[in-house]
């Protein structure tokens, strides 16, 4: 079977910090070559990856910034799909404008939405959902006029993640800084707890962050900016807990997996995803306001840490995510 896997352009595939599709298209492809599949990964020039890798962009948009994001993500679209015939399946990670070519093409196309940016692309998906195959990354982000072939939760390498029994005494922010994120409660939540917070990610609304987060910080409460894949594993590991206090309906939340990879428990907002990734009062504590958040944090000691690793390493494995893929393909090709 012959798989052409697109990724976005956006950022390096696998990203070098922020980066969630990227990264997911990464561990699809690792994960596929591993076992066995003739792939190629349509990404960035300067990608990293054991698949064939066919690239037009030099580098992610959002890391030179001199690109027009639309005409690389053109470039980018057009050099698969007039390469189409090469492959049995062409596995998009890349959104909805994919999908416009999907009917001038014979080889199918299988698309993971990795959330919805907004009700206005609706349409797109709407139009070609009788034509192509949706996966859906978790129930919660189905959109009823849609029809998909499966759920697939994102699979991480749990090799990545290392687990700790012993952990330090702060909370942990990790996400980007926007109100959907809910940075601003997680202060609240940490400054109620009288606990520490480290809060890390890349600023994606300054407003936000000068309003919200800067006047807060010293003290209890330091922001650290991105974090890179081996400061994010010694944080998450480190952490008492992970807040996540969302005000959007997340569609799946991969620093949750991840916290919970390295055996740290999660605080979250109950919406979305979160009831299908957090086992309430098993792996953390599902909640729906600030005050509840830190009656959470004092029960933090009941939580098995192991039993966390546990869960997540069942379900949310980057084996588990390509087994369920090459179901997927069969299911499509034959």
């Amino acid at each position: 079977m012959r798989i052409a896997v697109l990724s976005p352009v956006a950022w390096r595939t696998p990203p070098r910090h922020y980066g969630p599709w990227e990264q997911i298209a990464s561990n699809i492809t690792e994960g596929l070559v591993k076992a066995g599949l003739d792939v190629t990964l349509f990404a960035t020039a300067d990608a990293i990856t054991s698949a064939r890798l066919d690239a037009v962009i030099p580098k992610g948009y959002e890391e030179d910034k001199t690109q027009d994001a639309k005409v690389a993500e053109c470039l980018h679209i057009s050099n698969l799909m007039e390469k189409a015939a090469d492959f049995d399946l062409i596995h998009n990670n890349f959104d909805f404008l994919p999908l416009t070519w999907s009917q001038v093409i014979k080889t199918p196309v299988l698309t993971t939405i990795h959330g919805f940016s907004s009700k206005r692309i609706l349409p797109v998906y709407q139009k070609y959902n009788k034509h192509t195959y949706y996966v859906s990354i978790s129930n919660a982000d189905r959109d009823p006029s849609l029809d998909y072939i499966a759920t697939v939760y994102n699979g991480l390498r749990i090799q990545d993640f290392v687990f700790n029994a012993q952990p330090d005494d702060y909370l942990l922010f990790f996400g980007r800084i926007h109100p959907d994120k809910g940075a601003a409660e997680a202060i609240q939540i940490a400054l109620k707890s009288k606990r520490r917070l480290i809060m890390a990610g890349i600023i994606q609304d300054e407003a936000y962050f000068r309003n919200h987060v800067e006047p807060h910080l010293g003290g209890s409460v330091e922001f650290i900016g991105h974090a890179g894949p081996e400061m994010r594993n010694t944080l998450l590991g480190n952490a008492a807990a992970l807040l996540h206090p969302i005000n959007f309906n997340e569609p799946f939340g991969m620093s949750v997996a991840e916290a919970m990879l390295c055996g740290t428990p999660v605080i979250a907002f109950n919406r979305g995803s979160m009831p299908e990734l957090i086992r309430h009062r098993k792996t953390g504590f599902l909640v729906t306001s600030i005050d509840e958040a830190v009656q959470a944090v004092a029960q933090l000691e009941t939580i098995n840490r192991s039993y966390c690793r546990e869960w997540a390493s069942t379900m949310f494995s980057q084996e588990k995510m390509v087994a369920d893929y090459i179901e997927v393909y069969k299911k499509i090709v034959g």
